[in-house]
């Protein structure tokens, strides 16, 4: 019940390539949980933003009434990471134990926002739900930290999938939460949810 609500939220965004993107956004209005109207979209070019610094931008929606104010940051992506297995980044031990004298007790203060690294291995998953007509699913996973989020590849026609990625998420709260979610690729339409589980940094 508010035309000019603040959400003060944060969202990153990684990129692994030179390729042109475009941030698209959405804006909508919730009636209830069933009803939904789109109240407006606006689109920024992340390749025209200057780079190392935060830029304050005034998007007017378009074909609606209103705009977003919003601050969008490009800076090299750093702790994150997506490789197969064969090449485990923080496998080397040299570097498991420059990590370790980064993270030491000595060293706890010198960054206070810099908590540490998760990384997490997604083998495979098995027995899936069948989604499609074949009797097959085509899974991918997503993983979710914060409001940080990476994904497998989709394995297609195949209820027991191997990704064999490796996942490294740089941690901002200890207090956070690992999502992982199996979903079926569904061409054009939504993924369908095949399944979920959550892991809190604190018993890892």
């Amino acid at each position: 019940k508010s035309a000019n609500p603040q959400w003060r939220e944060q969202f990153d965004f990684h990129y692994f390539s030179d390729r042109k993107d475009m941030l698209d956004i959405e804006v909508w209005r919730k009636d209830n949980k069933k009803h939904e109207e789109l109240l407006g979209t606006c689109h920024v070019d992340i390749t025209a933003l200057p780079t190392k610094q935060t830029n304050c931008l005034e998007l007017p929606l378009e074909k609606h009434p209103g705009s977003l104010l919003m601050l969008i940051a490009v800076a090299p992506c750093t702790g994150v990471s997506i490789s197969d297995l064969c090449v485990c980044p923080l496998g080397d031990p040299t570097e498991r134990q420059q990590i370790s004298q980064r993270y030491c007790i000595k060293n706890s203060f010198r960054d206070i926002k810099d908590i540490g690294f998760l990384q997490v291995k997604v083998l495979k998953a098995v027995d899936l739900m069948a989604a499609d007509f074949s009797g097959k699913s085509d899974p991918f996973c997503v993983l979710e930290l914060g409001n940080d989020m990476l994904q497998t590849h989709t394995v297609y026609k195949n209820l027991n999938p191997e990704w064999n990625k490796v996942f490294t998420f740089p941690i901002k709260d200890i207090h956070d939460v690992l999502e992982v979610t199996v979903f079926d690729e569904d061409g054009d339409k939504p993924p369908d949810f095949l399944g979920k589980v959550a892991i809190p940094l604190l018993s890892v």
